[in-house]
């Protein structure tokens, strides 16, 4: 039996714009699959397919070539849609309804009785935090809150998969904190989380395994580890300064360094990966400075996905 939540193979969406229906690719042979249980983030640029991809993928709309399916199941499917929730980037809510009217709302399309929507309102509103907005319409929310209470529509019906187009864009950094809390909170409850998003720090925080999708094509698929590389670039060396520390000393250490800068006590350097550490430390005894931390630094995810969105900018571009 397959462990493959959705899986996408050789998908293809082409568009037609314009008075001459120009035909315009936004995605171009993507391949992938989300596992059973795993975090799995989508990554790219804006405009790169990320969208186009989720829309298909909750029958939205058709693909040109190619094949989806989730839990197994050729879209579209209506057994395959009752066990996923699903939050679309910016998400309209009828304005003068609170949070508690929209997942009852939300709760009777996927057929709930009157007692189950209670009670999964009282949950979700907790696991979201909008405790203190129960008696606030949605039109008074600040785009974080409407983003918790989009997140909390997608898990009225306790889905098995999640499905989250960019849930942290806009978001401050305490809104993407919760958004991430709730993130993890689904991995430690069994569900399946996949989400896009373009924002790398909150990748690396919570994701198990990642796609880059780049002008519509998936041009990595693996762990963070596998997508990123081993590979060690350098290492970078913090110090304290003890005594003093004169101009011609920080240019010894500059001169055996990619970089070497002072700010108030401390004394920071980059060295090349080819760069002998034992020296570099030998030498910063020498001028009277003590050791605070030694960190190899590896290639980045930022580092991957600024090399691949380059390596795919094109005129022609792809659509969200």
């Amino acid at each position: 039996m397959s462990h493959a939540v959705i899986d996408v193979n050789d998908l293809g969406v082409i568009y037609r714009t314009g008075f001459r229906r120009k035909r315009v690719p936004a995605v171009r042979g993507a391949s992938f699959d989300v596992r059973r249980g795993e975090i799995f983030g989508f990554i790219g640029p804006n405009g790169a397919g990320k969208t186009t991809t989720m829309r298909v993928l909750m029958g939205l709309i058709r693909a040109t070539s190619g094949s989806c399916t989730i839990f197994g199941q050729p879209i579209p499917s209506r057994d395959a849609r009752r066990r996923l929730g699903f939050l679309p980037e910016s998400p309209y809510f009828y304005d003068y309804l609170d949070v508690r009217e929209l997942i009852d709302l939300t709760g009777r399309l996927f057929g709930l009785d009157r007692q189950a929507r209670a009670r999964r309102a009282d949950e979700l509103i907790a696991l979201v935090g909008l405790e203190h907005a129960l008696d606030k319409p949605m039109r008074k929310y600040s785009k974080g809150m409407l983003q918790r209470a989009g997140i909390a529509q997608a898990l009225v019906n306790d889905p098995e998969l999640v499905v989250f187009d960019e849930p942290m864009s806009g978001l401050d950094p305490i809104g993407r904190k919760e958004v991430r809390d709730v993130i993890l909170s689904l991995r430690d409850r069994g569900k399946t989380v996949f989400f896009s998003t373009h924002i790398l720090p909150d990748v690396e925080m919570v994701c198990d395994r990642v796609a880059f999708i780049v002008n519509g094509e998936v041009r990595g698929v693996g762990s963070l580890a596998e997508v990123a590389g081993a590979s060690v670039l350098g290492t970078d060396l913090a110090f304290r300064i003890a005594g003093e520390l004169t101009d011609e000393a920080l240019a010894k250490l500059e001169a055996r360094a990619v970089s070497a800068r002072r700010r108030d006590r401390d004394v920071f350097v980059s060295l090349h990966a080819d760069t002998d550490v034992d020296d570099v430390l030998a030498l910063a005894r020498e001028l009277g400075l003590s050791v605070v931390s030694v960190a190899t630094r590896h290639h980045t995810l930022e580092d991957v996905f600024l090399e691949t969105a380059a390596e795919g900018e094109s005129p022609e571009g792809a659509t969200s």
